[in-house]
């Protein structure tokens, strides 16, 4: 059974688009990286194994619509949902979910980020009977402002939203008891400028910036991070800089996956989309062997999440400079190296994989072995929960 549809119409991205450029620098970053290895022998476990697992589930962009909280009719109104929240698609870890494995216990649930806490104290949304975490409190807090009547797809509405207004649209279940959305100051800075590009450059709908790009996913990316700051996930590493685009280029995979590739969501070179470099993913791909952390990056991880876990919040004392190695745990500054070397190399790993499943004459992307990677470390805690998690707070992922 066929895991992919695939079009094989940019299989090796051009350093002038922006997925190859990030795939240019995710194999620099590989090649300069300290802490972080991309093994060959891993490489190739791991791609059997997940060609097996997605053969036999059939795994494919229907999976996409079939979660009860993504829009489940590819229409033009779903296109402005998947942009709101792709542009608000970063940074849902909790310092609240962060402990070794071995205090977790039977009465605690899975984060979105692997870890383990009780679902009291975590940032949660419930919308028809189900307690939402992690990123999904995302999209349940947009469902539900739209049933409400509050025009969260609107960028008349949202690009003149006010920090009050966001502050309800994003409330937690229990506001005594539990976290308030992280960085909820950024997330209104993020509305307010993809709101106002949209209503001056493109007539105020993303549908009208999608059908500027003519079947074309690269187009989209590029238009994208050139018009909206707020997606040019750039840095500087080992002496150059470079690029990683993570939430352009899943914007272009949601919109391919509602669509199913047809459509507003036909897009020719799809393939050419690398992998979406987050905090999650790299816990999936260490389970399966394609990535290794250093012991010295492993215990610092560690350190990290028990400091900030026995705080129970990001104190400024856990932000640390990008000095490398970290002179003590804490939260790491986006664009630190450490964070670089992880983001990047497994963007670096899943190409790697994606070759060697291609290698079998089995067609699959690099979006589809993302989306399943992802899902994986959401459906298999207990497998994660040895595995630490970089903390960033970015607007980036």
């Amino acid at each position: 059974m066929p895991i992919a549809q695939t079009t094989h119409a940019a299989e090796h991205p051009t350093k002038t688009t922006p997925s190859g450029r990030v795939l240019e620098s995710a194999e620099y970053i590989s090649r300069c990286s300290r802490d972080v290895h991309v093994p060959d022998a891993g490489v190739r476990q791991a791609a059997q194994e997940i060609m097996r697992r997605m053969q036999r589930t059939g795994y494919s962009t229907a999976d996409w619509k079939r979660h009860a909280l993504n829009p489940s009719v590819a229409d033009a109104e779903a296109l402005e949902w998947i942009f709101v929240v792709d542009a608000l698609n970063f940074s849902f870890w909790s310092a609240n979910t962060l402990q070794p494995a071995e205090e977790s216990n039977n009465n605690e649930e899975e984060d979105d980020a692997g870890g383990t806490r009780s679902s009291r104290q975590r940032y949660t949304v419930t919308l028809d009977g189900t307690a939402y975490t992690g990123y999904w409190t995302l999209c349940a807090a947009v469902n539900r402002a739209l049933r409400e009547g509050t025009a969260m797809t609107d960028a008349a509405f949202y690009s003149r939203i006010t920090e009050a207004e966001a502050a309800h649209v994003f409330r937690t279940d229990d506001a005594a008891a539990q976290e308030a959305i992280p960085l909820l100051g950024e997330r209104v800075r993020v509305l307010r400028e993809v709101g106002g590009v949209l209503r001056e450059k493109y007539g105020g709908k993303f549908a009208n910036l999608v059908g500027q790009c003519a079947g074309s996913a690269q187009r989209l990316v590029e238009l994208v991070v050139r018009d909206f700051p707020c997606f040019r996930d750039e840095h500087w590493f080992a002496g150059r800089p470079v690029q990683l685009y993570k939430r352009a280029q899943i914007l272009v995979a949601d919109v391919w996956a509602c669509f199913e590739g047809a459509g507003l969501g036909r897009f020719d070179d799809i393939d050419a989309i690398t992998m979406f470099a987050d905090y999650r993913v790299p816990q999936a791909l260490c389970r399966f062997g394609a990535l290794q952390y250093s012991d010295r990056l492993l215990d610092f991880l560690r350190a990290s999440e028990r400091s900030v876990r026995a705080a129970g919040s990001e104190q400024d004392n856990h932000r640390l400079t990008k000095a490398c190695p970290p002179a003590r745990p804490g939260l790491l500054p986006s664009g630190h190296a450490w964070e670089v070397e992880i983001r990047g190399s497994s963007v670096w790993a899943v190409e790697l994989i994606r070759r060697r499943i291609a290698e079998c004459g089995v067609g699959v992307n690099a979006v589809l072995i993302d989306f399943y990677l992802w899902d994986y470390a959401k459906d298999h805690p207990e497998e994660m929960q040895t595995i630490p998690i970089h903390l960033t707070r970015s607007v980036f992922y």
